[in-house]
C-alpha cells in the first residue's frame, strides 16, 4: 500500500521509525471503515482472519512487545487457552472499544520510546522456541519488527477486506482522507 511516510517531520530516528510504525497501524484500521461489527468479524475467505480479530490481535501484539521492553508484565497477557481470543471479538467487545484500546497503546509506545536514552538499549526475549535463549533486542529492532507485523496483517486485511466488498487499501485511503 502506497501512503507517504514524512519522517523528515519528527526529524530523528525514533520519529522516523514512528511514523513508519504508524502507517502501518493505518492500514489496518482503515480496513474496517464503513463496515458493521458483523461484516468486520467475517471471515470471507479461506482464512480464519476477520478483519476486527487482525485488529484486536496487532494492539494486544503492540501491548506484548511494549511490556516485554518496559520489563513489566502484560495485563492482557495470553495463554494457550487463549491465543484464539486474541484474533477475535468476544463477549460484549466493540471495535470501537479495540481502536480506543490501541490508542492507549500507541500513545504509550510512543511515550515509552521518547523517553528512552538511546534505541540501542535492549531487553530480554521470553523463552520460546523461535527465540534464541538467552536473546535480547534493542528497542530500534521492536520498532522495526512492529511495521513487520502490522504490514504482515496489513496485508492479510486488504484481502480480507477486497474478499469482502471489493474495497482496496487505495479507496479506503481516500476514503479516510474523504472523511478526516
Amino acid at each position: 500500500m502506497v501512503t507517504h511516510v514524512p519522517a523528515e517531520s519528527h526529524g530523528d530516528e525514533r520519529g522516523a521509525l514512528l511514523s513508519f510504525v504508524e502507517a502501518q497501524r493505518g492500514g489496518l484500521r482503515r480496513s474496517v471503515l464503513g463496515l458493521t461489527e458483523e461484516q468486520a468479524a467475517s471471515r470471507p475467505s479461506a482464512s480464519e482472519l476477520s478483519l476486527s480479530g487482525l485488529l484486536k490481535h496487532s494492539a494486544e501484539c503492540e501491548l506484548n512487545w511494549l511490556r516485554m521492553a518496559q520489563q513489566r508484565p502484560n495485563e492482557r497477557q495470553r495463554t494457550q487457552e487463549t491465543w484464539g481470543d486474541s484474533f477475535r471479538l468476544v463477549g460484549d467487545e466493540t471495535i470501537g472499544e479495540i481502536l480506543a484500546f490501541w490508542d492507549d497503546v500507541a500513545a504509550q509506545t510512543a511515550g515509552f520510546v521518547a523517553g528512552l536514552e538511546s534505541l540501542d538499549q535492549t531487553f530480554p526475549l521470553p523463552d520460546a522456541p523461535w527465540f534464541p535463549k538467552d536473546g535480547k533486542v534493542s528497542m530500534r529492532w521492536m520498532l522495526l519488527h512492529l511495521v513487520e507485523e502490522f504490514a504482515r496483517h496489513a496485508g492479510h486485511a486488504d484481502i480480507v477486506r477486497e474478499s469482502l466488498d471489493g474495497k482496496t487499501a487505495f479507496e479506503l485511503v481516500a476514503q479516510a482522507g474523504a472523511a478526516g
